[in-house]
């Protein structure tokens, strides 16, 4: 059973960062409104299992002209940080023929849990808010019977971006032309052979990034062939708490999350060894050794190393998990898939 949702309420005492944040969104909001900007949704792709599901959407601000304008042939990272949360509307969820009612957060976003009898494979539920158009946001529900699944970094181990080095990033982030970022060599292909020798096993894209790249990186992983699935990425910016979010906690709570939302799945964690992936990788393989079927660390090279930050490895030298799990580390995906298959995780 999936963990009781969390509840919408507006926290009381914010952090100084919160309230800066706010006020200044409350006061670009009111002229942009007499400007003839439209409340708009930007629907992410959901989850779940037979009887519940996982909807995550968010409420914006736009142009009133936003859809005529269509999609635009080249998009640079910077348009998908121009734009104003619509907070703490009330957002309508059609789901499986029954009607859900929940409140945007103090950033427009929604994450919640809703009851809907939806079944396997994907499908769709209907997002509405007064004075806006409704979408339909796909949702991935995963079969009862299927019990492996893939959870994926992105940064450096399906798309090369050098991070986290801070002017690379930026440049990669808000600048570089999201047709210009290049895939990682044969992981595309890994994904869908796996997927392939797993019938039904999903296929989760789990990242530090912002929500606000999550419309470019859908493009991006279409594009290059890889298998749709949920992104699970995060909200930047000052929390309720704190002036920035923590991106490896992030990471380490929703892969808690997961075990706990399908206790029955093995995951095959895929990342890279320029960042942290390895370090949570080997903390969650120890705390929920039955979920984790092995880790695919894809070896960055030693300018990419320096790229992203780190130090290159020593020639010869391996990073080992807990006792008893399938660690593998190769370049890029070829090499991977040799390594899983060879361990017969295919």
């Amino acid at each position: 059973m999936p963990p009781t949702p969390a509840g919408q309420l507006a926290v009381p005492n914010l952090h100084r960062a919160a309230r800066i944040e706010d006020a200044v969104h409350e006061l670009v909001q009111r002229r942009l409104r007499r400007t003839g900007w439209r409340v708009n949704i930007v629907a992410y792709t959901g989850y779940g299992a037979p009887g519940w599901v996982r909807v995550m959407c968010r409420v914006l601000l736009g142009r009133p002209d936003t859809r005529q304008r269509g999609r635009l042939d080249k998009v640079r990272g910077w348009r998908s940080f121009t734009t104003l949360p619509n907070k703490h509307v009330t957002v309508t969820i059609e789901a499986g023929g029954v009607r859900h009612e929940t409140q945007a957060d103090r950033s427009g976003f929604v994450d919640t849990l809703v009851e809907a009898d939806l079944p396997p494979g994907w499908g769709t539920v209907r997002l509405s808010v007064p004075d806006a158009e409704p979408v339909d946001a796909p949702v991935r529900i995963l079969d009862p019977e299927v019990k492996f699944g893939i959870i994926s970094d992105i940064d450096d181990t399906v798309m090369v971006t050098a991070l986290p080095r801070p002017l690379l990033a930026a440049w990669n982030t808000f600048v570089l032309d999201e047709h210009a970022r290049n895939a990682v060599p044969g992981m595309a292909v890994l994904y869908e052979r796996l997927v392939t020798g797993h019938p039904g096993a999903p296929v989760f894209y789990l990242s530090t990034g912002a929500w606000n790249v999550a419309p470019t990186l859908t493009r991006f992983l279409s594009r290059h062939l890889y298998p749709a699935g949920p992104l699970l990425l995060t909200d930047w910016g000052p929390t309720a708490d704190r002036w920035f979010r923590s991106g490896r906690e992030h990471k380490r709570v929703t892969l808690a999350r997961m075990a706990k939302e399908f206790p029955d799945v093995k995951w095959l964690l895929v990342g890279d060894d320029g960042q942290h992936d390895q370090e949570i990788y080997r903390e969650f393989a120890a705390a929920h050794p039955e979920n984790v079927a092995g880790v695919a660390i894809r070896r960055l090279s030693p300018t990419q190393s320096v790229l992203a930050g780190s130090l290159p490895a020593p020639a010869g030298s391996s990073s080992a998990g807990p006792v008893g799990q399938k660690w593998l580390s190769a370049p890029d995906g070829a090499g991977l898939w040799k390594l899983l298959r060879d361990a017969g995780l295919v």
